[in-house]
């Protein structure tokens, strides 16, 4: 696992997908993208934060991601909003898709990072919180800062 972590460089995450919703599960997936959206994202211009995906007839997609145009890019540019393929197995789209169907469920991206030299996103199947959820978390990550603070007094 430690030589997954070593290879695994990453560059956007979605911080607000974990304050908007539980994560439930998590799924690994490639991205069909152009030359010049590789480079754009080599160079960290990509942004994942409304973005989300959509299952249309087996195939999975991510729609609202932003990768900006490469500046030395000319007319190989492509749409920065475009909707792009997820490369992921059948039985993954269709298990996603089925658990999508609940009320309540939806996709989101969580993560995009180069692994061995490929771009892939971190997909969450997540469940939306209500208000008294948010709510509890901000009051709990407030309790646990103000222990910390107390903490680092204490031993100085």
């Amino acid at each position: 696992m430690a030589e997954d972590n070593k290879a695994r460089k990453l560059v956007a995450n979605n911080k607000k997908a974990y304050h908007d919703y539980f994560i439930e599960e998590k799924y690994e997936a490639g991205i069909e993208l152009f030359g010049t959206e590789v480079k754009s994202i080599r160079q960290g211009k990509c942004s994942i934060k409304e973005a989300w995906i959509s299952i249309d007839k087996g195939e999975a997609f991510i729609m609202g991601m932003n990768i900006s145009p490469y500046e030395k890019g000319n007319i190989f540019n492509k749409d920065p909003l475009r909707v792009k393929r997820l490369l992921l197995h059948k039985a993954e789209i269709r298990k996603l898709d089925q658990q999508k169907m609940v009320q309540g469920y939806t996709l989101v991206p969580l993560e995009v990072y180069f692994k061995n030299g490929r771009v892939k996103v971190e997909v969450g199947l997540a469940k939306g919180k209500k208000l008294y959820d948010k709510r509890a978390d901000m009051a709990k990550k407030d309790q646990q800062r103000e222990a910390e603070k107390e903490f680092k007094v204490k031993f100085k």
